[in-house]
């Protein structure tokens, strides 16, 4: 009898807390369908393949080599397209600096003088990114560039009628090393951002944002929730407290805890994980400032779009899955089609991770306007959450 009994209060508790689920038709919704979406959009939205790197060829009017992007265009090489040729170095890494291209090419000035002096010409691809996984791919796409160069210069010999062990463009190399006249062109990856690409410098400021989000809006989701199941709302309503009270005292308690431990946080990935910070620490504390506030404007509305602790529960983590698939933390946002871009450009995390990557790893902020998009995802979420709960805490 005692195990039945058991089995009895084991199989009533089940059924209570399956009774709760499907009593709240969103929380079933946002269980079965939340997952499913997001996965869905995932498969959809990833197209599977980097874009092509955009380039700029740094020529000088005597060179040997073509003077037009078209021409480099038809040599096929996959992963990078020449967008420019110029003479002008600087202006080309400007552009660089500034995120308008992905690499600039530099060609040897005389590969042929290079070639019979016996070693190899020279390269160079100078690219500006902190990403370890992006070095690597440039560095790649560098050496199948040097790769299509020298099989251009064997066409050149070719169409001589030349063997290329005696000559190259009429010029006689039969001294000239056998390696070298293999590959007569190599390439040099030139790194312009100032701190080496690490995993952990890199990831740092990517997992720091993605806490800070999902921190803030759990907190104020679960609070808001909480007060409701146990009457604080009820009461606010029957005192002179107002929505626009609520949200600023949330905001700004919670703000207050998140910053505290963005800093301390902050603390640790400098003094102890050895992450550099280039950049101003008041810009950086500006930037998490916008972060907490955007995701607990953000938390603000699941909570009031929550019927219970389970839900707002539920709503977090798949704000959190999302964040994970689409803010750039794991896959590039380029690499996603142009529609899935623009939803993840519309996660607070999305900015929070460009920002403080290129303040902390860059020293200064490239992308200005996605501080601007955090600022405007920051007001419409809390004009919409202060919009909601002034309805439900208005007297009847």
């Amino acid at each position: 009898m005692a195990l039945v009994k058991l089995v009895i209060r084991i199989l009533a508790l089940v059924g209570k807390e399956i009774t709760e689920v499907l009593r709240r038709p969103g929380a079933v919704l946002s269980l079965v369908l939340g997952p499913f979406l997001i996965l869905a959009v995932f498969g959809l939205g990833y197209q599977g393949f980097k874009k092509d790197l955009t380039a700029i060829v740094i020529l000088q009017p005597s060179s040997p080599f073509p003077q037009d992007a078209q021409s480099y265009k038809d040599l096929g090489v996959r992963g990078i397209t020449v967008v420019q040729v110029t003479a002008d170095r600087a202006s080309a890494e400007a552009q660089l600096r500034s995120d308008q291209v992905d690499v600039v090419i530099i060609p040897p000035a005389d590969p042929i003088a290079d070639i019979k002096a016996g070693h190899q010409a020279e390269l160079t691809v100078v690219t500006n990114v902190a990403d370890p996984v992006a070095v690597n791919y440039t560095g790649f796409m560098a050496d199948t560039l040097a790769s299509t160069v020298n099989r251009e210069i064997y066409k050149l010999g070719a169409k001589e009628g030349e063997n290329y062990a005696i000559t190259i463009g009429g010029e006689d190399l039969s001294n000239v090393p056998p390696d070298v006249i293999a590959s007569p062109t190599k390439a040099t990856l030139v790194n312009l951002n100032p701190t080496p690409p690490t995993i952990v410098g890199f990831y740092g400021p990517a997992a720091l944002a993605l806490v800070l989000q999902h921190m803030a809006v759990t907190l104020i989701a679960l609070s808001i929730v909480r007060e409701r199941s146990g009457g604080s709302l009820d009461r606010f309503r029957a005192s002179p407290m107002r929505a626009n009270e609520v949200v600023i005292g949330k905001v700004l308690a919670f703000g207050i805890l998140g910053g505290g431990i963005a800093a301390l946080s902050v603390w640790l990935l400098v003094s102890f994980l050895g992450v550099p910070l280039l950049g101003a620490p008041g810009v950086l504390a500006l930037v998490i400032g916008m972060l907490l506030v955007a995701s607990l404007g953000l938390g603000l509305l699941i909570s009031v779009v929550s019927d219970s602790e389970r839900q707002a529960v539920q709503l977090s983590l798949l704000t959190l899955l999302a964040s994970m698939f689409f803010s750039g933390f794991v896959l590039r946002i380029e690499e996603f089609q142009p529609a899935v871009q623009a939803g993840a450009y519309l996660l607070p995390v999305t900015h929070g991770i460009t920002l403080m990557q290129e303040i902390m790893l860059g020293g200064s902020i490239v992308h200005g306007w996605q501080l601007l998009a955090l600022g405007v995802i920051a007001a419409v979420l809390l004009a919409v959450s202060w919009a909601l709960l002034y309805r439900e805490m208005r007297p009847e």
